[in-house]
């Protein structure tokens, strides 16, 4: 699996360098299409798995969630030739841009940050403006810092569900195989799924945690999403077809 990079250009945002700036933010997903795999919360598990496979990707150290977009790599096919979102659903990792937070090295604080690099910033008042004119933030930068940091505690519920999961040894890698009508073939490789046999052999003080905590209602969601393997492979079909 790979990721293109979103942020290019990450900056503070300052009234003294973005004062005079606003954001126009619109349906123009051109600056995601070269993305297959898309981070997301735990807690988007119960809607984004109508429309998305929702997986695991794993390092050494960190086990995250991400909705897979397309099989080819390169290739997101949740975004049309016009650059239009084609699901209902869009996840908030992708809501949340152009902004995003720094965290200092010690993870205590967290700076508001832009992409400069987004083509909807511009300093001819189109859009939301960013400061007032007296340098204060705007209720709309304001309402973008209350979606971060709801965003980031989301993100850390995530996480300790993902810890729960290698705690218990519940998941196993998996790979995604197509093949074209004119035999062509690609593969998606290192991801992993939760494993249904280990699921059945959980003790059942933990299986009631669990349900407790919500946790089994996650669990189920990523397994009823994995059906949505088969709705990519008709979209690559298609696009096959179609000699794309």
């Amino acid at each position: 699996m790979s990721t293109k990079q979103l942020y290019d250009n990450v900056s503070p945002l300052s009234k003294e360098k973005h004062g005079s700036w606003s954001v126009e933010v619109g349906g123009d997903f051109a600056h995601v299409k070269g993305m297959n795999v898309l981070p997301v919360l735990a807690a988007e598990f119960v809607t984004a798995y109508k429309e998305y496979p929702i997986v695991f990707s794993k390092n050494e150290t960190t086990i995250q969630p991400v909705a897979l977009l397309g099989i080819r790599d390169g290739e997101n096919l949740y975004v049309d030739d016009e650059n239009r979102w084609t699901a209902s659903y869009l996840p908030a990792f992708l809501r949340r841009y152009p902004f995003v937070f720094a965290r200092s090295e010690d993870g205590k604080t967290f700076t508001l940050c832009i992409d400069e690099n987004f083509t909807g910033f511009n300093q001819d008042g189109k859009g939301e403006r960013l400061f007032t004119d007296d340098a204060q933030p705007t209720p709309y930068v304001n309402n973008v810092l209350q979606f971060l940091q709801n965003f980031q505690n989301e993100h850390a519920r995530s996480q300790a569900f993902c810890r729960k999961l290698d705690e218990f040894d519940l998941l196993e890698s998996h790979n995604a195989v197509w093949t074209g009508p004119d035999g062509q073939k690609a593969a998606l490789t290192g991801f992993f799924c939760i494993k249904r046999e280990k699921l059945n052999d959980l003790p059942p003080k933990v299986v009631a945690g669990m349900m407790k905590s919500g946790e089994m209602d996650l669990i189920f969601a990523h397994l009823f999403s994995l059906g949505n393997f088969h709705a990519l492979k008709e979209k690559l079909a298609r696009l096959a077809a179609a000699g794309q």
